[in-house]
């Protein structure tokens, strides 16, 4: 009687490819939600379409599949929820980028024309997104995976902001933003990077009115002075 023997290196790409798929196919990943265990849920933190995982997420996520596995073996209805987020601004520069490449301005399309383009994106990076976490064994509840443009969600997000508001907790006023003047809209504190530069001090005679004399005043945003109508002193100040 013959026995096969083993390999003398270790197949990965064949292993974890078999077992992964002997997992899903036992649905051992889903969780019963008219379960009498003990539930024990992580909702993902979605990483963004923005491009492919990096090492931060294969850290992260596997901390959360060793939590989430823990709580499978202690018996618990354990539910690792995954996901993927749009990123917005981010996204939109990355599609910006891409359509420069191609040749096309993104001013020359229509929203719903650069949409396309977006959306496009989406499935491309959110796909290989979600193929990555199954690479790495990740197991989540797939049966829930979401995106958070999904239409349920983003009413959800509409409906907490319009609750914050009447409630007088947010509101709109004129305020000083961070404008990006490529992709057109104000970005988060997170999203400027700051960088010192040597700049020119700039010197302008403003004349004083009815004498020959003239007032120095300097500036590093000389682009300013055009909106200038008048220029206050403290009456106490000597120079």
């Amino acid at each position: 009687m013959s026995t096969s023997q083993l390999d003398k290196l270790y197949n990965w790409d064949k292993l974890e490819d078999h077992w992964y798929k002997h997992w899903l196919d036992q649905g051992y990943f889903h969780a019963d939600e008219k379960s009498d265990k003990e539930p024990y849920s992580i909702v993902i933190p979605p990483p963004n379409v923005t491009g492919m995982l990096t090492m931060g997420h294969v850290l992260n996520n596997t901390i959360q599949d060793v939590l989430i596995r823990k709580a499978r073996m202690e018996g618990k209805n354990a539910c690792w929820i995954p996901g993927t987020d749009h990123a917005s601004i981010a996204t939109e520069t990355k599609v910006d980028k891409m359509l420069q490449e191609q040749g096309i301005s993104k001013d020359d399309l229509s929203r719903e024309d650069f949409m396309v383009h977006a959306w496009a994106w989406k499935e491309k990076y959110g796909g290989i997104i979600i193929n990555q976490l199954k690479k790495l064994g990740c197991s989540c509840d797939w049966d829930r995976e979401r995106f958070t443009m999904d239409e349920g969600y983003s009413q959800a997000v509409l409906s907490a902001f319009v609750q914050l508001y009447d409630k007088g907790l947010i509101y709109r006023g004129h305020r000083l933003v961070n404008w990006c003047p490529v992709s057109k809209s104000a970005i988060s504190d997170e999203e400027v990077i700051h960088k010192e530069v040597n700049g020119k001090l700039w010197h302008f005679k403003y004349p004083i009115t009815g004498s020959n004399e003239y007032l120095v005043v300097a500036t590093t945003r000389p682009e300013t002075m055009l909106g200038d109508t008048a220029v206050a002193v403290h009456p106490e100040d000597d120079r």
